[in-house]
């Protein structure tokens, strides 16, 4: 089956939802009956879809921390126009501007700063064809890497090549990955409203003995209509932005090295080789976790395996880990439709302070510092009131679980611009947490996990002087962890609530089970998910729904909507009464943080 082209189905969605808001009636064929609404979304065979292909030879040097690789790539043109050229992402290569010391030289910092970050060098590209040599450019800082074809490539038409590189990972100071590290982080980002960005070490890295390459290859950028999809926009959210691709990736890695990977491992004839092959399609990404001596347990959930990986020393939060992203993949499959992958893995990594969790297709991470075993001896080493924390450490991890295994469905099924309409995913992955809750807990503890991973959140930053902002801003415009989750987790998320109270639970999930099955695989925009909940609506609702988004992406009116600023909490923590007056640089961190109180704790031990 061709794929869409984007412009094309843009344009209609906008057509379908004016007519659908205006005139209260759409196109019969745009609204599912009532039979196909409750019927889970199965899946298509794979090899009936036309897309990339990636086959990947990978050398793991691992001690070393670098690798060596060679990636042979179809490519289809699904365009109206001819094409010259192909364009990959580095995401690797992607650098954050870091301050200067006084004392250090220029040259020396930035000597100093590449050492810290990873890097991909592509070394070769041939046409696979000919077995030609192609010439190629590196564009946008390093970021981008152009192919000059032979000959351009005619819509329909396809073209393959071989990209050769090699890659390293920075070694990470595990003083960066520690529990307490994360908590100063997030308290240093409520306190004074510091800026952060997300950086390519942050998913390529090397640490307490784990590498993660979360993009280890060159990688085809979007190709929207007639246009590639060039630039990458560092900032808090998500830089990873792809098209589904179907996967072969074969691993060579030193004996002894357990491989984990976003694809599934296919069956060998030799016992105790080095070299594994992973197979996926289609997956949006490709990521790798490899360490020694970790401890995998594993559930089936229909046709999909649910993995959890972890340290032997974390076997306990591993396990609740597995029980909970069981329970999810269940719920998720029921409610939405059946995932479309054969594996999901949850890994445990040591992601640095400021970055709780991350997703890639298939395979999902937690920070290490979050697998607390709050009876172990380990624990002593904690500050008391961290270790205080224990009901809020271990539902936030619960809570994690929930919202990662969402993202299996939002994110990389039906795919989204994670810089430019992050509700897509992340706000929905959040509200789908909130539905885990609800349905393993009962409705009495799901309100009480609204008002914690939720309302708390923006309640505190608002306290802490944040303003309210619009919930659908591309995500450079945030300024940190802290502000992201207030705004576009915790608003976006009360919107599906309000959605869902409004629509009614038949409705809600007829609607989302809608956009599910009409986007899987491609990449939605807001318009598609709004028209799927304005056509599932009754005619008199329709208009309610179309102010609904509007209301919690567009306008500010958290205060109103979720909750005001805490006077109590203010004035606990030495705050003026009125923070929003007082510029957040002029706060005196540390002794806020010697007056928090037992509220503020909870917010700032949460997974971000």
């Amino acid at each position: 089956m061709k794929r869409t082209n984007r412009n094309q189905k843009c344009a209609s969605g906008r057509r379908l939802f004016l007519l659908v808001l205006l005139l209260g009636v759409g196109p019969g064929a745009a609204v599912p009956t009532a039979q196909e609404r409750t019927q889970p979304v199965e899946r298509g065979p794979s090899e009936a879809v036309e897309r990339a292909r990636y086959q990947i030879n990978l050398k793991l040097n691992f001690d070393w921390r670098t690798y060596a690789g060679s990636e042979r790539v179809r490519w289809i043109n699904h365009s109206d126009r001819s094409t010259g050229a192909l364009y990959f992402h580095l995401y690797s290569n992607l650098r954050v501007p870091q301050p200067t010391p006084a004392s250090t030289s220029n040259s020396a910092t930035l000597a100093l700063a590449e050492s810290d970050e990873p890097r991909i060098e592509i070394t070769e590209v041939r046409s696979t064809s000919d077995n030609e040599r192609l010439t190629f450019a590196l564009d946008d800082q390093g970021t981008t890497l152009r192919v000059n074809l032979r000959e351009a490539v005619a819509p329909g038409g396809s073209t393959e090549v071989l990209v050769s590189f090699i890659g390293r990972v920075p070694e990470i100071d595990p003083e960066e990955t520690g529990l307490t590290t994360h908590v100063i982080k997030q308290v240093s980002a409520a306190l004074r409203g510091e800026r952060e960005t997300r950086r390519a070490r942050d998913i390529n890295f090397h640490c307490r003995g784990l590498m993660l390459l979360g993009t280890f290859h060159p990688v085809l950028a979007v190709h929207d209509g007639d246009e590639w999809q060039r630039k990458i926009e560092p900032s808090v959210g998500d830089i990873i932005f792809n098209e589904v691709a179907d996967y072969e990736v074969s691993v060579e890695a030193p004996s002894g090295v357990m491989v984990f990977t976003s694809g599934t491992e296919l069956p060998s004839n030799s016992e105790g080789q080095t070299i594994k092959t992973y197979a996926g399609a289609p997956l949006r990404d490709f990521a790798i976790v490899a360490a020694r001596g970790l401890r995998v347990e594993e559930a089936v959930v229909g046709n999909t395996t649910l993995r959890s990986v972890f340290l032997p020393q974390h076997e306990r939060a591993g396990k609740r880990v597995l029980t909970a992203g069981t329970n999810a993949l269940r719920i998720f499959s029921s409610r939405f439709g059946l995932s479309p992958f054969k594996t999901i893995t949850i890994a445990e990594a040591p992601l640095v302070a400021g970055l709780g969790s991350t997703e890639f297709t298939g395979l999902d991470v937690i920070a290490s510092a979050f697998y607390v075993d709050f009876d172990s001896a380990a624990m002593r080493n904690l500050p008391e009131i961290i270790r205080e924390q224990r009901p809020s450490l271990e539902q936030s991890l619960e809570w994690t679980v929930g919202h990662l295994v969402a993202h299996q469905w939002w994110g990389a099924a039906v795919g989204n611009n994670p810089a430019r309409e992050a509700v897509l995913d992340e706000a929905l992955s959040y509200w789908s947490a909130l539905l885990y809750y609800r349905e393993v807990y009962g409705n009495e503890l799901a309100a009480t996990v609204v008002d914690d991973q939720l309302l708390g959140v923006y309640r505190v930053y608002r306290t802490f002087g944040g303003e309210d902002m619009d919930a659908n801003r591309p995500t450079r415009e945030y300024r940190n962890s802290f502000q992201y989750a207030a705004i576009v987790s915790t608003k976006g998320a009360m919107m599906f609530v309000e959605l869902q109270r409004l629509l009614g639970e038949e409705k809600f999930f007829s609607a989302l089970q809608s956009y599910y099955k009409a986007n899987l695989f491609e990449i939605a925009e807001m318009d598609d998910l709004r028209g799927a909940f304005i056509a599932e609506a009754p005619i008199e609702q329709r208009r309610t729904v179309a102010r609904t988004f509007n209301r919690w992406l567009a306008n500010k009116r958290g205060d109103e909507d979720i909750a005001k600023p805490d006077p109590e909490l203010a004035k606990s923590l030495g705050l003026p009464a009125n923070p929003g007056k007082e510029k957040s640089g002029e706060r005196n961190a540390f002794t806020a943080f010697a007056r928090v109180g037992k509220f503020f704790w909870q917010q700032m031990t949460r997974i971000r």
